[in-house]
């Protein structure tokens, strides 16, 4: 019996890293879908740009004057690239196309879906929320680079407190309200607004501790951070 579909959204570095890909980890998270799907789970996972689209935006940037709208562009096309070759490594366990437009459903005998950025002004994590709602999911899991979300960057601040359950309000305190391009966040702002609105919970999680993950999509307890 087919479950409910459950959303994710992996940014780019857990799939393309700075320091190159990591076939070992690329091989276990997708035997951990595979694993899942064969009982019956169906996944939608929408892939970030990452360090690779910030390293594109950047180099742009120091070329010529560019707009938000622009540097958008340039992210959404590094998560259609990021995404297209996830879909291959899954190859016809997936749907047939990478999916980009969050807010139409899309008819498929397939339990897994692999989408890319949308539009601009529009973030990987907003639109993870936006599938959310299309597809009547009540959670989304953010697979990041980091474990917990903080009340402070613990890169600047060494007394940081890392946070495991906080509410929409809190966190939009921490993060604001302001999407811009190649911004770095446990989660997008704007995403944040529309996941408080739809009652949503995230689950922020370190995206290459596949114990962890798997216990979240499990619905166990795990170490991490929950938004609700």
């Amino acid at each position: 019996m087919k479950k409910d579909w459950k959303i994710l959204s992996v940014g780019g570095s857990i799939i393309i890293p700075k320091t190159g890909f990591d076939i070992v980890f690329l091989k276990k998270f997708k035997k951990m879908i595979i694993d899942k799907i064969a009982k019956g789970e169906r996944f939608i996972i929408v892939i970030g740009g990452g360090a690779t689209c910030r390293a594109y935006q950047d180099a742009a940037r120091s070329v010529t004057t560019l707009s938000n709208q622009d540097l958008d562009w340039i992210g959404i096309h590094t998560t259609m690239y990021n995404a297209q070759f996830v879909k291959f490594l899954f190859k016809d366990i997936a749907h047939k196309d990478v999916i980009s437009n969050p807010t139409k459903k899309v008819k498929t005998s397939k339990s897994l879906i692999i989408a890319a950025g949308w539009k601009p002004g529009c973030s990987t994590d907003k639109d993870a929320v936006l599938f959310a709602k299309t597809y009547g999911a009540k959670e989304v899991f953010n697979l990041s680079n980091i474990e917990f979300v903080f009340d402070k960057d613990p890169s600047l601040h060494s007394d940081a407190k890392k946070i495991t359950d906080i509410s929409w309000n809190e966190f939009q305190k921490i993060v604001g309200t302001t999407w811009d391009p190649g911004l770095s966040a446990p989660f997008d702002p704007i995403a944040s607004i529309l996941a408080k609105k739809l009652k949503l919970k995230v689950s922020i999680l370190k995206g290459t501790d596949l114990v962890t993950v798997s216990k979240a999509l499990s619905a166990k307890k795990f170490t991490g951070t929950i938004i609700s």
